[in-house]
């Protein structure tokens, strides 16, 4: 019934999820009533979507969503939510968040900052651990991945911690005020109906 008359190809689908031709403030008005309209409390989908936007600042990635999901079922929170949550981790923010973590968590093991910009090439050290578990060869996966996925794995126990926090307070607080007035529209319809005779 709310199919689109010619269906949008895998291209324009792809192109829309990078760069949304309504614009970005619609494509995120209409995200945020999509989530408040899910159905489950305002903690639910508010700490669902904060699990997943968590789970989105850890180097485990394609495993974002199992994570999410799981996380989510530990606290009790919506768990379709916590997959809209991942979301946050995307081909515009993969770049920030992974330097973050990557300079973050020398600087907790060494106590240091790195001098200049020694932030590795993701994309090729991301290539050589799928190449490397393609070949099940473990010396060659723990001596290009260790020295990278450490740190980040180190940064993101405290980043992810304050990351829920960041998402779920304002989440929660705009999630419930649009179920309190979904409610009080939807009770203002019931009173003005006039019982028939």
């Amino acid at each position: 019934m709310f199919k689109r008359r010619n269906p949008l190809s895998l291209g324009t689908r792809l192109l829309n999820f990078l760069w949304p031709s309504i614009g970005w403030r619609r494509a995120g008005a209409y995200s945020l009533h999509r989530l408040a309209r899910i159905p489950g409390s305002a903690y639910s989908i508010a700490g669902g979507f904060a699990c997943g936007a968590a789970i989105s600042f850890t180097p485990f990635v394609g495993l974002h969503f199992i994570l999410s999901a799981i996380l989510a079922w530990i606290i009790r929170a919506n768990i379709l939510a916590s997959a809209i949550g991942t979301a946050v981790g995307n081909p515009w923010t993969f770049p920030f968040i992974w330097t973050w973590l990557y300079q973050t968590g020398n600087w907790m093991i060494s106590g240091k900052a790195l001098e200049g910009n020694k932030t590795p090439k993701f994309s090729e050290v991301f290539g050589h651990m799928m190449e490397a578990m393609l070949s099940l060869d473990i010396g060659y996966l723990v001596e290009t991945a260790v020295p990278v996925f450490w740190p980040m794995l180190v940064s993101s126990v405290p980043t992810g911690f304050v990351i829920w926090w960041v998402f779920y307070l304002p989440l929660k607080y705009v999630v419930q005020r649009y179920q309190d007035r979904r409610m009080e529209k939807l009770n203002g319809i019931d009173a003005s109906r006039e019982p028939l005779e």
